[in-house]
């Protein structure tokens, strides 16, 4: 080294004594200070850390508790919608089965009812046919009675005409009866 780098040395030190005699007891008081400050930081944090730690534990402890009940909860609801909903599809596919009957009944009952409405008209048909025969039979055996009536009973043209013209020729008197013997 140099004697100049000495000189700085010795001078800094001089400078380190000078401080040391003026700040030094104020300088050691402050690091105790700050020492106790930084230990009581230190356990503050620890003890701050502690209590977080303990309850971070504790809210972590509550949460996973929550979240179980909450887990259960959806389970036995899910449980429960599974059973209505198993129930309720047994009750549709009861009352689908119900009205499938109810539909197969009616439709046997309304082919029934078609097949004797059928009957009734048929029945009715061959009875109102009957009876047309019976008054068309009535009415030709009538007509014919009265057409025989009328072929006995009328009088003959030609008679109609003679008499006609024997009435015409009296009433002009050229008519003679011949006389009685």
């Amino acid at each position: 080294m140099s004697k100049k780098d000495d000189i700085s040395a010795v001078e800094a030190g001089n400078v380190d004594q000078i401080r040391d005699i003026i700040f030094g007891a104020q300088m050691r008081d402050y690091e105790k200070r700050f020492a106790r400050l930084e230990k009581r930081v230190l356990n503050e944090s620890e003890s701050l850390r502690a209590e977080t730690n303990g309850r971070l534990d504790s809210l972590e402890t509550y949460i996973k508790q929550e979240v179980a009940s909450l887990n259960d909860s959806i389970a036995s609801e899910r449980g429960e919608r599974e059973d209505d909903t198993r129930h309720l599809s047994d009750e549709l596919s009861k009352q689908s089965d119900d009205t499938d009957k109810k539909l197969t009944q009616l439709q046997n009952s309304q082919a029934q009812g078609q097949s004797d409405l059928r009957d009734n008209i048929l029945e009715q048909s061959k009875s109102l046919l009957a009876e047309i025969q019976n008054v068309r039979n009535s009415l030709s055996t009538a007509l014919e009675q009265s057409v025989e009536e009328l072929r006995e009973d009328k009088t003959d043209r030609k008679a109609l005409a003679d008499m006609f013209s024997e009435f015409a020729l009296r009433l002009n008197g050229d008519f003679k009866l011949p006389k009685k013997k």
